[in-house]
């Protein structure tokens, strides 16, 4: 929560991950284990929201927030992209969790996933909404472990057709890969490319007409 203040003092929005827990709950964090954010080997979809107390972040006093905590704080101060983090066949209950709280939201904001089914679930039931792609180089991804052909027809946005985002949110490193410029040529869809981690970055980025996600620095 620290660092949501810290985005909304500067008069920056935000992207943040959201995670269906065990109640119903949605949960703020980027990975589903806990692992590596909070050294318990824990998944956050096992969990309630009462038990969030118990773990603090990258070793400091914060805890794992809720995402009814960030939308409180914000109240459409600043505008959110929302991640939609599924895992195994919770997609439809995230979505619609998510989409029904984001519902009594007054303030600007998106959505977006890596996965297609996600995408595909606020075409045909929230249509209205501004949906998003996430994608990147699945063959050059650090521990994926998807299948080959899953890899193929991920990296190149090959189920855009079916999903219609609005816009496509590509890795930095990957964003000129021939794919990713037909799509966003072709569909006339908007870019956005995370994640930028210094101000050459962010400038190259902005010049080639993508909507940055940076972290770490002020542009």
């Amino acid at each position: 929560m620290a660092a949501f203040q810290a985005a909304l003092d500067n008069g920056y929005g935000i992207e943040l991950d959201i995670h269906l827990m065990a109640d119903g709950n949605l949960a703020v964090i980027h990975d589903a284990s806990l692992k590596r954010t909070a050294g318990a080997d824990v998944n956050i979809e096992d969990l309630k929201a009462e038990d969030l107390q118990q773990y603090c972040l990258e070793g400091t006093q914060e805890k794992i927030p809720l995402f009814s905590q960030v939308l409180e704080l914000f109240d459409g101060k600043a505008p959110l992209i929302v991640e939609l983090k599924s895992e195994q066949d919770n997609y439809a209950a995230l979505c619609e969790t998510a989409c029904n709280m984001l519902e009594k939201y007054h303030g600007a904001y998106c959505l977006e996933s890596f996965d297609p089914r996600c995408v595909y679930w606020l075409r045909k039931n929230r249509p209205e909404l501004i949906r998003g792609q996430l994608a990147q180089n699945y063959f050059s991804a650090t521990n994926c472990k998807l299948p080959l052909i899953f890899k193929f027809v991920l990296t190149n946005n090959m189920l855009n057709f079916l999903t219609a985002p609005d816009f496509i949110a590509y890795r930095y490193a990957d964003r000129k890969r021939l794919s990713n410029i037909l799509c966003r040529k072709l569909w006339r869809v908007q870019g956005v490319t995370w994640t930028l981690k210094t101000p050459n970055s962010y400038t190259a980025a902005t010049e080639e007409g993508w909507i940055p996600i940076f972290e770490d620095f002020k542009p």
